[in-house]
């Protein structure tokens, strides 16, 4: 069966959906997982965590933010186009339990794959408060989605358009100032917002698990590429994650090994930018 695009939408600026045929994948995903894409056969394979799925309709949905060529390209196909491939899941499924309550947070895209683990949190019995954070409302998405499976959800906002004007940890600073007792915490976004959120967690000794994006080729150990250090351990997010203890982290590393190919890709961009022009 092909991996056909069943439907294909923006949600946001630059903030791309689509939902794919794979009926394996929704069949056998858990919250937490990914799935490597590939567009054609010259294509570059790109890692996308799922953001939902449903086994009834055999259909998985992705949701991704053009920043390099790939992701441009992906964000042109429509519903009716095909994928060469879309293979998962994998990685490890995210660790959920009857914990009590877990704050869930979630920073510009990682808001998309933050739905199925609040969702999995809540389907275990936890009090359920999220978090979510974007620099203005208009970068806002999955509002619904994760407020329906939330006991409290909280919207912040850089610029102060909608919700708590802040980053996510002013709000979860808000929380635990307030007395909140919190015996979990998982936060997905970019690097740098998992940092902070660890370190505010770590003051109040708060487990917390953060889902790592670093570079990643094949998606199942052979090329190391995805190699990130927790607790002065080599691990690979692609099989040993993508979910660590976020207080064992080495974030810097990780920071400056996604900036690694920089270049490479403003290359890859320029010359697609190019090819269009001339196809146009």
């Amino acid at each position: 069966m092909p991996f056909r695009i069943v439907d294909a939408k923006e949600l946001a600026p630059n903030n791309k959906m689509i939902k794919v045929t794979a009926p394996l994948i929704a069949k056998k995903g858990h919250a937490g997982q990914f799935a490597i894409l590939k567009i054609d056969e010259k294509g570059e394979r790109i890692p996308l965590t799922l953001a939902d799925w449903n086994k009834e309709e055999g259909t998985v949905t992705f949701i991704f933010q053009e920043v390099g060529k790939t992701s441009r390209q992906l964000g042109t196909l429509k519903t009716g186009d095909v994928l060469m491939d879309c293979i998962g899941p994998l990685g490890i499924p995210t660790h959920v339990e009857e914990a009590g309550t877990v704050v869930c947070v979630g920073g510009g895209l990682g808001i998309a794959p933050l739905y199925p683990i609040a969702r999995a949190f809540h389907w275990a019995g936890n009090k359920v408060i999220t978090i979510i954070g974007a620099r203005n409302k208009d970068l806002l998405f999955y509002e619904e989605e994760l407020s329906s499976v939330s006991s409290e959800f909280i919207v912040c906002t850089d610029d102060g358009s909608k919700g708590v004007k802040g980053f996510v940890v002013t709000a979860l600073n808000q929380l635990m100032e307030q007395g909140e007792k919190i015996d979990r915490a998982f936060a997905i976004g970019p690097p740098i917002m998992m940092k902070v959120v660890s370190e505010a967690t770590r003051a109040k000794a708060i487990p917390t698990m953060v889902s790592l994006n670093p570079i990643m080729v094949d998606g199942t150990g052979m090329c190391g590429a995805c190699r990130v250090s927790v607790g002065g351990e080599t691990k690979f997010a692609c099989i040993d994650g993508p979910d660590f203890d976020a207080h064992k982290v080495d974030f810097d590393l990780l920071m400056s090994r996604l900036r690694m190919y920089d270049d490479m890709e403003k290359k890859a961009m320029e010359r697609y930018r190019e090819e269009q022009l001339s196809a146009s």
